[in-house]
């Protein structure tokens, strides 16, 4: 009998805890890592990016900057959001309950809501308390005159903007560029209209400079228009990166808010003075802000920028008789004394409230900038809340030093909707569909207030006539040569 050897078999089935898996695995974690590098790459490559350009959101950033109250908006929609991310649905059941419909709420969409609506709501609020400030802040540093200063007859304000940007237009013989913005600017004592000779195009802009300033003179009905010849490194209408704006805003004070440009020759040579304010904070009642005049910054014709004070910009010689208090400053402070009251008054009884006259004509806004026996001035008319359209209070300010002065006539005088008005109905013959009466300026002759009042065809092609119009009586006086 042969014998054979013993199985290897085991009626015992083999246990899973003694398979192993084949290959055998590696028991490191092979799974791809975030990419951390190219993250980071990307990132400081947008923040570089958006450095170099910041010029180009200075407008959303000072916004933020300057309405404080804006923080608690994007703090109420961080916490919207955190709250939607812990609720686990229940804020979406809650929407959906209340609107009878289906959204897909998320986060994100919850904080960008509440953010929207709270800066909606918050920012009438900012602007009212901070019109109340400025009011103040005005009112105290205002000295109320008994009299006006009269005008410098040499050098009366005849030409409004729109005449001299047409006549400035129809002499310009350089196909290559175009005629910018006018302003005032006064050179050897005489106030024009000055407007920057810009490339004209998208192709000149990148290949070309400011070629010089076109000035039309202000003081006469004629088309008085010279030019002052010479390329600005750095100028206006440019491409970006040769911008007077682009060059401030990359080089000097960024939250700050300029003006605009304007052109200023002296000794034959071209500048561009552009006056500036700064936001001032104040915490109570509740935090805002309230614009007050930083100083000027000057760029002469190689591009170099100067920043002075306005203590400094009020000394500087290129500056003398210059308008360097910002104009947009100087209306809006008297704008906020309709604030004087408080903002219950203001919205409710409108007791001793006061609004910017408005005006006729094409452009012709406030303030105006004249030239008085008293230096260069800004002049404000202001009238009564509401329909009334007398004179109640002409303000005065310094266009070099900023100082205030509020007139406050003791007789019952014409406003200049009514002079408008006046003219119109002392010329009876003259066809009013083609002619506006424009810029009506409280001029004051020989201690007597009178409106001086220019009708302008509506194409703007030239001054038809001037008129004076006695505040006080109504009488129309019309000169139809300077």
């Amino acid at each position: 009998m042969s014998s054979r050897p013993p199985a290897d078999e085991s009626d015992e089935s083999t246990s899973d805890s003694d398979l192993t898996d084949w290959p055998p695995t590696d028991e490191t974690d092979t799974s791809p890592s975030p990419p951390w590098l190219p993250i980071g790459v990307a990132g400081f490559a947008v923040l570089a990016v958006g450095w170099f350009f910041r010029p180009w959101f200075h407008g959303l950033i000072y916004t933020v900057y300057t309405t404080p109250l804006l923080l608690l908006a994007l703090a109420g929609g961080v916490v919207a959001a955190g709250v939607t991310a812990r609720s686990g649905g229940r804020v979406e059941s809650v929407i959906n309950t209340l609107s009878n419909d289906e959204h897909t709420i998320t986060p994100l969409r919850v904080g960008a809501v509440v953010l929207v609506v709270t800066a909606l709501a918050l920012i009438p609020v900012a602007n009212a308390v901070a019109g109340v400030t400025l009011s103040s802040q005005t009112m105290d540093q205002t000295a109320t005159v008994e009299r006006l200063s009269d005008v410098d007859a040499e050098n009366p304000r005849i030409i409004t903007r729109a005449v001299a940007d047409r006549y400035a237009s129809n002499t310009l013989n350089r196909p290559q560029y175009r005629v910018g913005e006018t302003d005032i600017s006064v050179v050897n004592g005489t106030p024009y209209w000055a407007a920057p000779l810009a490339p004209d195009g998208l192709f000149n802009a990148i290949t070309k400079r400011q070629a010089g300033t076109v000035l039309v003179d202000m003081t006469t009905q004629e088309a008085n228009v010279r030019s002052v010849d010479g390329e600005l490194e750095t100028g206006v209408g440019t491409i970006f990166y040769r911008n007077y704006r682009w060059k401030l805003l990359k080089s000097t004070g960024y939250l700050v808010d300029y003006g605009d440009p304007k052109m200023v020759i002296h000794n034959g040579s071209q500048y561009i003075s552009v006056p500036y304010t700064q936001p001032q904070f104040h915490l109570t009642p509740l935090p805002h802000t309230t614009p007050r005049w930083g100083g000027v910054a000057l760029i002469d014709p190689s591009g170099t920028i100067e920043t002075l004070s306005p203590a400094e910009a009020a000394a500087s010689p290129i500056l003398d008789s210059q308008q360097i208090y910002p104009e947009t400053l100087a209306l809006e402070a008297v704008a906020a004394t309709k604030y004087r009251n408080g903002i219950v008054n203001t919205f409710t009884s409108h007791e001793d409230e006061i609004e910017i006259a408005p005006l006729p004509g094409d452009g012709n806004d406030q303030p105006f900038f004249v030239l008085s026996e008293s230096g260069p001035q800004y002049v404000v008319a202001v009238e009564p809340y509401g329909d009334a359209q007398g004179l109640q209070e002409l303000w005065t300010i310094d266009g070099q030093r900023g100082t205030f002065e509020r007139y406050v006539p003791r007789d019952s005088l014409f406003g200049p909707q009514r002079a408008a008005d006046l003219v119109r109905q002392s010329a009876p013959q003259t066809d009013w569909d083609r002619f506006t009466p424009a810029e009506p300026i409280l001029t004051v002759i020989d201690d007597r207030e009178y409106w001086q009042v220019r009708v302008v065809p509506n194409d703007n092609s030239g001054i038809a006539y001037v008129a004076f119009v006695d505040a006080r009586s109504g009488d129309v006086a019309s000169f139809d040569r300077t």
